[in-house]
């Protein structure tokens, strides 16, 4: 993995033009697990420059979804904008060395060129008009016309590297546009300051979406100019949603923190993620540890991944089922309040492992709480007529009388159930089914006993004589 002999350091450098969404979050989860197998660091750096389209709500998303998702970076987060001193500078020697020049074309005149081009069937660039060469006489400046600055490319030969996950790439250089470097107000461009960034910060590994795959020739040759030694890049492909298409709001949820509202667990994501365009074997579930260990870029996949919500509910229910109640009864205490619920009316663990094992998410799960947490629901009236029979009303109401007067525990309520049904000539669906409705207004419920457990005696006894006095 670490062909380069350098200390692996590793970055994930989102734009804050929006929260932090899945994409994003896999690369960062790739980025982050790399540097950790390798004993290296993982830098978190916000690219900030958009002024346009960049919030303080987004940056705060992003650090929040990291967060969520227990990716803690070893450095930063760092933010472009607090660097504009040192791309200055940098723009400065580059324009000293000749490696970057003032361009006075208009945006107007740059597209003109570029509509010749096509016109000839060329691939649509800035034709070099200001671009100094031996024996050049270049054009008068414009009165009252601020420059950009550009950086000069190499005009033959080919850019080439190998890439971590995709294989051999190449760029004829020939194609590539002397690029931007710095705007007319001496603003940086994003290629030039992610170029500085990753020379300044020593990253030695690039994990990126292939979004990026036309950005890296440019990056490559502006490092080379500037005499830096090339980090190894791997361009991840896209994560699609289940239709095959681009994945997008149509999807589902955007913002990884959406997730964590939905009621899915970060140890889930984690594991899902890392299994939307990588692989150990056929293992499906792991966890970050085991993770960290098995992972390396050699076993990333070239192809899009698919975007599977069934996937992603039947492995976050494997960490649900998995996980200590009382940690989980913490978790969803939060959310049975904001349901209107009473949580601490009932023992919250004890509720929880009854109803974990058949929830996919925690907002199942706080729904399910509601149970023991809530006001049972008005039983229908034809489930009452159905059920609640005069014979087994009676069964009810001695049941409820002995109940009464026992000690509450499963054993003994399951015990008190079967005495009836033997002394009423009853089978358990003919008491079960209008317990149920008494406590719960429903028919469906885990084992009958045990909910009258957790319950515990006062409220259940109070829901049961409401419905036999």
């Amino acid at each position: 993995m670490n062909t380069t002999n350098r200390p692996v350091r590793t970055r994930f450098a989102p734009s804050p033009t929006g929260f932090l969404h899945l994409g994003g979050a896999r690369t960062a989860l790739f980025a982050w697990a790399f540097a950790r197998h390798a004993g290296g660091t993982f830098i978190l750096r916000v690219e900030d420059t958009d002024l346009v389209r960049s919030t303080p709500e987004a940056v705060q998303g992003i650090l929040d979804g990291m967060a969520w998702l227990g990716l803690n970076a070893d450095e930063g987060p760092f933010y472009q904008m607090q660097r504009m001193n040192r791309y200055s500078a940098v723009v400065q020697d580059m324009l000293t060395a000749g490696t970057a020049y003032l361009c006075f074309s208009s945006p107007e005149e740059v597209e003109a060129m570029r509509d010749a081009a096509r016109a000839r069937g060329a691939k649509p660039r800035y034709d070099g008009t200001w671009r100094p060469e031996v024996g050049k006489t270049l054009p008068a400046i414009p009165v009252d016309r601020q420059p950009v600055v550009r950086f000069k490319g190499p005009l033959e030969g080919v850019t080439a590297w190998h890439d971590i996950v995709k294989g051999p790439i190449s760029f004829a250089n020939e194609e590539l546009d002397d690029l931007i470097i710095a705007r007319p107000d001496g603003t940086p461009t994003y290629n030039f300051c992610v170029v500085v960034d990753d020379l300044d910060m020593g990253i030695s590994h690039v994990l990126r979406g292939d979004d990026h795959v036309n950005n890296t020739p440019r990056q490559i040759n502006i490092l080379k100019a500037l005499g830096a030694s090339l980090p190894e890049y791997g361009h991840v492909p896209m994560i699609l949603g289940p239709d095959g298409e681009k994945l997008s709001k149509r999807h589902g949820a955007v913002s990884v923190m959406e997730y964590d509202t939905q009621g899915y667990l970060p140890e889930a994501m984690i594991n899902y993620l890392a299994r939307l365009g990588w692989s150990h074997g056929d293992d499906e579930i792991f966890d970050r540890e085991t993770f960290i260990k098995w992972f390396d870029a050699e076993h990333l996949s070239g192809s899009p991944s698919q975007w599977d919500p069934k996937k992603l509910n039947w492995v976050n229910n494997h960490y649900i089922k998995q996980a200590n109640n009382q940690s989980l009864a913490s978790l969803i205490k939060p959310r049975v309040l904001a349901l209107g619920g009473i949580p601490d009316q009932v023992d919250l663990s004890a509720a929880i492992g009854l109803l974990k094992d058949r929830c996919d998410t925690l907002v199942q799960l706080a729904d399910a709480a509601m149970l023991f947490c809530g006001e049972p629901a008005t039983p229908d009236p034809a489930l009452v007529a159905q059920h609640m029979t005069a014979p087994a009303m009676v069964a009810l109401s001695d049941l409820t009388n002995q109940l009464a007067s026992v000690i509450w525990s499963q054993e003994v309520i399951s015990q008190t159930i079967k005495a009836v049904l033997s002394k009423h000539k009853l089978k358990m669906p003919q008491l079960a089914i209008p317990i149920r409705l008494a406590v719960a207004g429903t028919t469906q419920t885990p084992a009958i006993d045990a909910v009258l457990s957790i319950m515990g005696s006062k409220l259940a006894l109070t829901r049961l004589l409401q419905h036999t006095t």
